[in-house]
């Protein structure tokens, strides 16, 4: 009898042990279905949404600066909540900061800079004629380079005569068509703005306070406070280095006597947020700027010079010392975003790319991110690791014997 029931429960054991492994395979396949088809529908998301994006960007450009802006203006709002005002009153205070510091960089940089295009024109002969030395030096290396030049040389006057004429009317025909939705779009983005931060206070609460646990709770504030101080860190510390970046510059082109000293040193601070490609675009225009206004070419480079020498000291001394470890972000990753927001909605995406860039790397860095590369190249799932269930399982076998 002994030995009967000692092989009956060997048997219960071994069947207890063989359903445990079969649930487990049973499980495995399900979660592995599940990842499948989680991982079919976001790589069909993410090629269908740049041009969603795209194709709405009237909606979603204004939208998502908006939203950028006033994730970056949360710091000021709930500073002044603390003093005792209103939610109201204190985002109505946030959006006029905002709005005098856009009013002013319209002031110093666009109004200026018409004048520019305006006389653009007339000064193609003179940069043509300060450039004539440059030319001319390459000129004598190689014939098809003469004849380029020659070409060249014998352009100047039609083409300036034909921008003259034709360029103003398409500006204008431009700001005609174009003012109406610019103007609805900003008036749409402020009101996005005002509301956002009005409800901030409320908003957060509400979204605490419905997690059904106080784990979740924490998590989700947790999330929430990381990404309201990485982005605002960010366009804060930023936007203090790029001002006194631009006031730099226009300091050391006022000292060498170039026109709309204000002005460049706007472009050079409002380009220095795109990383790696605004910098490169301000030494450029910097480069016409001083073609158009000095006569020697070597002068006339000094202030696109003058531009990389500080972007240099800035990017490599100041920045780094400032920002440290904390805002650290994988050079590839920034230039991926630059150019996906650059392709989708232009310069004003490229302006965005970092800022989107943080919030993603925040949200993700707090949920987690799928093993996606064991997903492809191995036989668990996204969500259990192969060496957990393995030791699920042996510690199984164990009890079952």
């Amino acid at each position: 009898m002994a030995s009967g029931a000692e092989q009956h429960g060997e048997c219960t054991g071994d069947g207890q042990g063989v359903t445990t492994n079969e649930e487990l395979e049973v499980n495995r396949r399900r979660d592995r279905l599940l990842a499948s088809i989680a991982l079919s529908s976001g790589v069909g998301l993410l090629l269908a949404l740049p041009f969603a994006l795209r194709a709405g960007a009237e909606f979603f450009l204004p939208l998502t600066a908006a939203l950028v802006i006033a994730i970056a203006l949360v710091p000021l709002l709930e500073w002044l909540e603390r003093r005792g005002l209103p939610s109201g009153l204190s985002a109505l205070l946030a959006v006029i900061a905002f709005l005098s510091v856009a009013n002013t960089a319209l002031v110093l940089i666009v109004v200026p800079a018409t004048d520019w295009f305006r006389i653009l024109p007339e000064r193609l002969p003179k940069i043509q004629a300060t450039l004539a030395p440059l030319i001319d030096f390459y000129s004598q290396a190689q014939r098809f380079v003469d004849e380029t030049v020659q070409m060249l040389v014998a352009g100047p006057a039609s083409v300036a005569h034909r921008a003259a004429v034709e360029t103003p009317g398409s500006l204008l025909q431009f700001a005609a068509a174009s003012a109406p939705s610019a103007i609805i779009q900003m008036v749409f983005a402020l009101l996005i703005i005002y509301f956002f931060l009005a409800g901030w206070t409320r908003l957060r609460r509400r979204t605490i306070n419905s997690r059904g646990s106080f784990d979740g709770a924490m998590a989700v504030a947790r999330v929430i406070q990381n990404v309201v101080d990485a982005t605002s860190a960010y366009v804060m510390t930023i936007a203090t280095i790029n001002l006194c970046l631009g006031l730099a510059v226009a300091l050391a082109l006022w000292l060498i006597g170039m026109p709309s000293p204000w002005m460049w040193g706007g472009i050079v601070a409002l380009l220095n947020f795109i990383p790696y490609f605004g910098p490169m675009l301000a030494a450029l225009l910097l480069a016409l700027g001083g073609l158009m206004v000095f006569d020697d070419v070597w002068t006339a480079l000094l202030p696109a010079f003058l531009q990389i020498g500080f972007h240099l000291v800035e990017a490599n001394v100041i920045t780094p010392t400032i920002l440290g470890r904390r805002l650290t972000m994988n050079p590839l990753l920034i230039l991926v975003s630059l150019t996906f927001w650059g392709w989708v909605w232009g310069t004003p995406g490229a302006l965005l790319g970092v800022p989107l860039l943080i919030i993603v790397q925040t949200v993700v860095a707090a949920a987690g991110t799928p093993d996606i590369a064991g997903f492809l190249f191995e036989q668990g799932t996204l969500t259990v690791s192969r060496r957990k269930e393995n030791a699920t399982s042996e510690e199984t076998d164990g009890e079952g014997g």
